[in-house]
């Protein structure tokens, strides 16, 4: 028997590698390279573009030839920056070779000593994280959080008018819809997402401990804070001038937070689902050839919305130990961000399987609706809250001298079933004008939602 070839370690790489496959390029180390490369080029054209130091402008073709360096990065450069890194022992200094060979392959070896230019390694990889959260960010993450956002607000509109018994405390109370709930977790995402789409993006390129010290050596009389404001603002991202030899990462604190946030109400969905289908108010449709339990076949089990609270808490912890360390960073530098930040895409990855989960759990779900309107015949209890707010009304009004309406009906009510004859026989008995007692015996709690059926419509 042959041995067993080494496999993935973690589960985002091996069994739900085709989930999370939109993050495997912006968040792996080969996207970080790419990135790199990407912001080496960018900043010698940038400094030949403006004839710095001698140098002259490259050709549009010239140009666009080393743009297709970043366009067609391949498994062929992979293994030529990985041979070249294992001699420099130093990831960015690879980078740095790797590009001064497509200089030399065409013919722009003049340009060579811009390569690098007065860069701190820090200077290229916070430009690149950015770039590579960024696309993580706008072209992974936040399209499948629009999507679930967008089909639990589909269901919240197909159900605002159907009534849901609910539950404070596990307990029945006054009811509501089941439209209403769900609407309630997309105005919460919608939100959050609105807070994500605000982070600014912060970028630095000011040397080796953010003085612009080397830069101004080599070109004392150029506008060096303009020069790199407009370079960092070039790639998309926001100029950060105060910094040290690194960014001090924390648009990133704020981002993970935000993204932390969203994971937690996300949970919260998934629980409250998790705990409708045990109680059956949402059927599960049984997937063809799906088995639920290896020895108990009459099982559909609600394993899509177990399956994201897990990977949501471990979304949530990953980044939640990312921003602790990432806000931090011992005087001028320490290296602790570098082997950290490497971990970024296992918390969106956690998280974006969850999304994924998620999407697909809600497909896959029929609200019973017979048994929501049986469970709120079973609780006539639940319309105490409103005979005693009318009583109160009537008292405040003059038109009813009842002493105590709470306690009323804490006695008629509390731990104890009440039907419809008890609660209409005890309002005929009441001290109330006849307007009052013709809309309170009209109540069931079918229709005690109040304008949970309006609300849905505050969803954009």
């Amino acid at each position: 028997m042959s041995p067993l070839l080494p496999q993935p370690i973690s589960p985002l790489d091996g069994r739900y590698r085709a989930q999370v496959a939109p993050l495997s390029i912006p968040m792996s180390e080969a996207g970080l390279n790419r990135a790199r490369i990407q912001v080496e080029i960018e900043w010698l054209l940038y400094l030949s573009g403006r004839s710095l130091f001698g140098s002259s402008p490259v050709t549009e073709e010239q140009a666009a030839a080393l743009r297709a360096v970043v366009a067609n990065f391949d498994e062929s450069s992979i293994a030529e920056l990985a041979a070249t890194e294992a001699t420099t022992r130093h990831d960015v200094k690879a980078v740095e070779y790797f590009v001064r060979a497509r200089l030399s392959e065409l013919g722009l070896d003049r340009l060579a000593e811009l390569t690098h230019f007065a860069c701190t390694s820090e200077d290229i990889n916070n430009l690149s994280y950015g770039l590579t959260v960024r696309e993580a960010l706008h072209e992974a993450w936040l399209p499948r959080l629009r999507a679930l956002i967008a089909s639990i607000s589909d269901k919240a509109r197909a159900y605002k008018a159907v009534p849901l018994l609910a539950r404070t405390h596990g307990q029945p109370a006054t009811p509501t819809t089941m439209g209403k709930e769900l609407a309630v977790f997309a105005w919460r995402l919608q939100r959050v997402v609105a807070q994500i789409e605000q982070v600014q993006i912060l970028g630095k390129f000011s040397g080796a401990t953010g003085t612009f010290a080397a830069h101004l050596a080599a070109g004392p009389d150029l506008d060096w804070p303009a020069i790199s404001r407009e370079f960092v603002e070039s790639l998309g991202l926001t100029w950060n001038p105060l910094t040290t030899q690194i960014e001090s990462h924390d648009w990133m604190v704020e981002l993970f937070g935000r993204v932390r946030h969203v994971n937690g109400i996300l949970h919260n969905l998934a629980t409250d689902v998790w705990s409708y289908i045990s109680i059956g108010y949402f059927r599960q449709r049984p997937v063809a050839g799906a088995t639920g339990s290896s020895t108990m076949p009459h099982k559909v089990n609600p394993i899509r919305f177990e399956n994201a609270e897990a990977n949501l808490e471990l979304s949530n912890a990953v980044l939640g130990s990312l921003a602790d360390t990432l806000v931090t960073s011992r005087w001028q530098r320490d290296l602790t961000d570098s082997s950290a930040q490497r971990n970024i895409g296992v918390g969106f990855g956690h998280s974006l399987l969850a999304l994924e989960n998620l999407i697909t759990g809600l497909t896959e779900l029929d609200l019973a609706e017979d048994l929501l309107a049986a469970d709120l015949d079973s609780n006539w209890e639940v319309l105490g809250e409103a005979i005693q707010t009318v009583i109160r009304a009537e008292v405040t009004a003059g038109r009813s001298q009842i002493s105590d309406p709470y306690a009323l009906l804490k006695e008629l009510t509390r731990g104890k079933r009440v039907g419809a004859e008890d609660l209409a026989a005890f309002v005929a008995g009441l001290d109330l004008p006849d307007d009052a007692k013709a809309r309170l015996t009209a109540l069931t709690p079918a229709t005690y939602v109040g304008l949970a059926e309006q609300l849905v419509d505050y969803l954009p």
